[in-house]
């Protein structure tokens, strides 16, 4: 059986390893929306067993990349949306594409998070983190999309 979740409808397709899930959803941009978004994406993600194992290194990356698309992309506008597109396939893996409505940025000029001069900042570990927890993290569109990809395990060792 498959799932695919857009907006507030579920509809059935069916896959041999077990639900396939699409999601597309918008979240308004408020931090506030974060969480219960993500909480219940996850618990999709976890019925699926796309990334079994691997699903933390999903949820941070996601968290991030709301986090950074609500607070720097949508600088916190309510009027504004942050849209999500998940892709998710029972042993194969996870695709996710973020998306929000502001400017962008230059994803080349970001500081090195890890360097001596940026260890006491509070800002500029999101995106580190979201390359180094998934397979592929890549940015389109000036910086207000990006795609991040985790393959399971096993899809890796065949």
């Amino acid at each position: 059986m498959s799932e695919r979740h857009k907006g507030n409808s579920l509809t059935g397709i069916s896959h041999s390893a077990g639900p396939v899930l699409r999601v597309e959803q918008s979240i308004r941009s408020e931090i506030a929306a974060i969480s219960p978004f993500v909480d219940k994406l996850m618990l999709l993600i976890k019925r699926c067993r796309c990334v079994p194992g691997s699903e933390i290194d999903v949820e941070v990356s996601l968290r991030e990349a709301l986090a950074n698309a609500v607070v720097h992309g949508n600088h916190e506008d309510p009027h504004k949306h942050v849209y999500v597109d998940c892709h998710c396939v029972p042993n194969e893996g996870i695709s996710i594409v973020v998306r929000d409505e502001g400017l962008g940025f230059s994803s080349t000029e970001l500081p090195n998070p890890t360097a001596a001069e940026q260890l006491q900042s509070m800002h500029g570990r999101g995106i580190y983190l979201m390359k180094s927890l998934m397979d592929e993290v890549h940015f389109e569109r000036g910086g207000t999309v990006v795609h991040m990809r985790k393959k399971c395990a096993r899809a890796q060792n065949r």
